[in-house]
């Protein structure tokens, strides 16, 4: 071994990474428990409508907003301090959303779990980076990270499932604690303080503005993927947009940016957010239409349906695996433009999927569009992390994370929108005579309305109903397998050129204390 060659993490670093993943896991299960909790916590608590919705959304708007500047206080406070600050802040938000008596306090403890999240995310992913200075062990490392990510959406449910069965729905957020508890006990052993030597000031007003950009522009696309583009989604979103804009200009003149926009002057870096936020775009977009095949089309309970996500995981699993093998033989840019071949290739598979239930090619689909995923994300993380100074690798890991929020955000408006469009437009002339105008409107806007509006019709109608509304669904799901199998293409031909070049640039080495 030379003096130039990295020092290989031990089992010490190993075991601090088992440690870092179990608050990737329930940050991501979090963002889905109360998928199955919702009908008994609307009962108990008797939310309004609009209340519910914010119940649902605040923790993933929140987490979005706040990545960005939680991975920068990161940088400067330290990175294992601000991990388990929020730790001990998820875990209070937690018990108090598990025992909250109001819809109103249920909406505040959901924001705090979301602030406290941002700081976790960033956290975790930024601590790899000093924990594994081999690349070929970062990668392995990201992969897992990635994985367990992945697996937290899958096993959420599952889990929220088997707690709701014997408990009240709270319980659903009493997971989180044990969980926290072991990162507090342990953390302070096995992960070392890192921070950025010469942060400057903090920029306060910079902190406001990307927070409420990034809220403005994730709401924006979330309200117009369930409301349709209203002048308020449209107005919404654009003001984000503006005051994104301001953000940058402020950037680019105070001394000590939030953000080093530097970082986006390498193709390498730039590339890889983009191929972090399509993929999110891609798998929340064509995610959000399996779910509901599973269940309104094959009609699997939502415990089966998630039971039969898991094959997706697995695929997301083995890519992650095989990625770190196969990056010793295949050069970066071309495996991330392969997955994103094999990735289309998954949604091409799904875009054949029609009205009559075909579980197999459906799941099949999935499993390679994970499979695919896997290696495009995790290099595209990795070339994040690696393409930054080691003082700013908690400002890189918010920017990777806050492009998977986005994309995620931006998967369900621009896809469902498309599910919406052809979903609408099929079943204008087809809703049968005789229906109330609640339930007409109801089978003309979704399929699950169109379930519901059958229970009003003789057996033959309801049938008729469910069979072009079934129809309907497919060839919008169909539509948006393909337009994102598109996106992989395109993406998936300009990722070798584009990443060929990564970043290098000198950095000082970041202040290190006792583990």
């Amino acid at each position: 071994m030379t003096t130039t060659d990295p020092v290989r993490a031990g089992r010490r670093e190993w075991t601090a990474l088992g440690v870092l993943v179990l608050p990737t896991l329930i940050v991501a299960m979090d963002l889905v428990v109360l998928i199955l909790a919702t009908p008994a916590l609307s009962a108990a608590l008797r939310p309004s409508s609009t209340q519910l919705l914010w119940i649902t959304d605040v923790y993933g708007f929140l987490i979005a907003g706040s990545l960005v500047t939680m991975g920068t206080l990161g940088d400067r406070i330290g990175r294992r301090k601000l991990l388990l600050t929020g730790a001990a802040a998820f875990g209070a938000a937690s018990l108090l959303a598990a025992f909250a008596p109001t819809a109103e306090l249920l909406i505040l403890a959901r924001a705090l779990l979301g602030i406290a999240g941002a700081t976790l995310m960033p956290s975790t992913l930024s601590l790899l980076r000093s924990l594994f200075a081999d690349p070929a062990q970062r990668t392995f490392a990201i992969g897992l990270w990635v994985t367990t990510f992945s697996a937290g959406t899958v096993i959420g449910p599952l889990v929220a499932g088997i707690l709701l069965q014997h408990f009240w729905w709270g319980s659903v957020f009493l997971l989180n604690l044990p969980v926290m508890a072991a990162l507090l006990v342990v953390g302070p052993r096995l992960l070392p303080e890192v921070r950025n030597p010469a942060p400057g000031r903090f920029d306060v007003p910079g902190a406001a503005l990307s927070v409420l950009a990034l809220l403005a522009v994730v709401y924006g696309v979330k309200r117009i993927a369930e409301d349709g583009a209203d002048p308020v989604a449209l107005l919404v979103p654009a003001a984000g947009v503006a005051i994104g804009a301001v953000f940058v200009r402020r950037q680019r003149r105070i001394a000590d940016p939030l953000l080093d926009l530097g970082l986006f002057g390498s193709a390498a870096f730039s590339t890889s957010v983009v191929v972090n936020v399509l993929l999110g775009v891609t798998l929340a977009g064509t995610f959000l239409f399996v779910a509901q095949y599973l269940q309104l089309v094959i009609g699997l309970s939502p415990l089966a349906a998630g039971l039969w996500l898991i094959p997706s995981t697995a695929g997301i699993i083995a890519g992650s695996l095989l990625t770190p093998v196969l990056v010793r033989r295949v050069p970066a840019p071309r495996l991330v433009s392969g997955g994103l071949a094999v990735a289309a290739a998954g949604l091409v598979v799904i875009a054949r999927v029609g009205a009559e239930p075909d579980l197999a090619l459906l799941i099949a689909g999935t499993v390679v569009l994970g499979i695919g995923a896997a290696p495009a994300s995790t290099l595209s993380v990795d070339l994040i992390i690696g393409s930054a100074p080691p003082e700013r690798a908690g400002a890189a890991s918010a920017i990777s994370e806050t492009g998977n929020e986005l994309g995620n955000a931006l998967g369900i408006a621009l896809l469902g929108s498309i599910g919406v469009v052809v979903y609408r437009g099929a079943m204008a002339e087809r809703i049968p005579a005789g229906l109330a105008p609640h339930d007409a409107a109801a089978a003309a806007d979704t399929l699950a309305g169109a379930h519901s509006a059958a229970s009003a019709l003789p057996p033959a109608a309801g049938a008729g109903l469910v069979d072009a509304a079934t129809r309907a669904f497919a060839s919008g799901m169909q539509l948006a397998a393909w337009v994102a199998a598109a996106l992989a293409v395109v993406l998936a031909l300009a990722a070798p050129v584009l990443l060929r070049r990564p970043l290098t640039r000198p950095a000082a080495p970041p202040t290190t204390r006792g583990r």
